[in-house]
């Protein structure tokens, strides 16, 4: 199925609500983002795979205020492949209270349902090493 020009918005618009959600408190609106029973992945952060909104949702009040303050997302591609899955990357920034930024690749895979487009696998990537460690030497 070829993606067309309003999917493709529609879930670039879905990938900022994340942003929008988080940063404004509003966790019960988070179906409107993910599947109910979304797998977030934060293997690379050593907390392993969330499973569910309500873990999602827990996982966040537990970290309180050691949350970013803003989620800021950019450099959105949207890919679809024969098989008929949707997968998204695209670039986090987290700015924290301090001022500090830190940097995340988000890989999504989506679903349609009734409701529209919605996430139903998250991986956070951490960005910590410049050129993914490529070197000339």
């Amino acid at each position: 199925m070829a993606l067309t020009l309003e999917d493709r918005l529609a879930i670039a618009e879905l990938i900022a609500l994340h942003g929008h959600l988080i940063d404004e408190g509003e966790l019960d609106r988070m179906s409107e983002v993910f599947t109910p029973d979304v797998e977030y992945d934060l293997t690379d952060f050593t907390q392993g795979t969330l499973t569910g909104l309500t873990q999602l949702t827990a996982a966040a009040l537990t970290l309180g205020s050691a949350n970013p303050v803003a989620h800021h997302v950019t450099n959105v591609v949207v890919e679809d492949s024969p098989d008929g899955s949707i997968r998204a990357r695209s670039k986090g920034l987290g700015i924290r209270t301090d001022g500090s930024c830190g940097s995340v690749t988000y890989v999504d895979t989506l679903v349609r349902v009734e409701a529209g487009w919605r996430i139903a696998r998250r991986r956070v990537e951490a960005r910590r090493t410049p050129l993914n460690g490529l070197s000339t030497s």
